[in-house]
């Protein structure tokens, strides 16, 4: 990880979101721990709930930008815990359906947790609902 990479957790998920609307999602998979978790609880049928570790968050995101044109994050709320290495974030996502051209405007609320510097946890619960194509995922892409 570069020098000039965030190491606090909330520092860290600001800079992962700048990393993503630049559509650096190799950059982005550089700030998770190599048995990072990346869950999804909401996810509907069909849909990852669960990815461990590095290799397969990568596996997950690496077409994100062919998908999702993000354009902000407004919004933005990070909450610290009791746990200093653990926080919980509100945001929106906004921009277009690469695909379609529609807009994408998305709810999360995120819990993540922080390790040596790195995403070793990230829960993320967003509503299955808001996504109009049964053949989304969590980003409301296809795939």
């Amino acid at each position: 990880m570069p020098a000039t990479t965030p190491t606090a957790p909330a520092e860290l998920y600001r800079h992962g979101l700048r990393l993503l609307l630049d559509k650096n999602i190799g950059d982005w998979i550089g700030l998770w721990a190599e048995d990072g978790v990346m869950e999804f609880p909401f996810a509907p049928e069909g849909r990852p709930r669960r990815l461990e570790g590095r290799e397969a968050v990568a596996a997950y995101m690496r077409d994100y930008p062919d998908h999702i044109d993000l354009h902000d994050f407004p919004e933005l709320r990070i909450h610290e815990t009791t746990d200093p290495a653990t926080i919980v974030v509100e945001m929106r996502g906004v921009g277009r359906l690469v695909r379609t051209g529609a807009p994408f405007d998305m709810t999360y609320i995120a819990v993540v947790t922080v390790r040596d510097g790195r995403i070793a946890a990230y829960r993320d619960y967003w509503n299955p609902l808001a996504v109009q194509d049964p053949a989304a995922d969590f980003t409301g892409s296809t795939r």
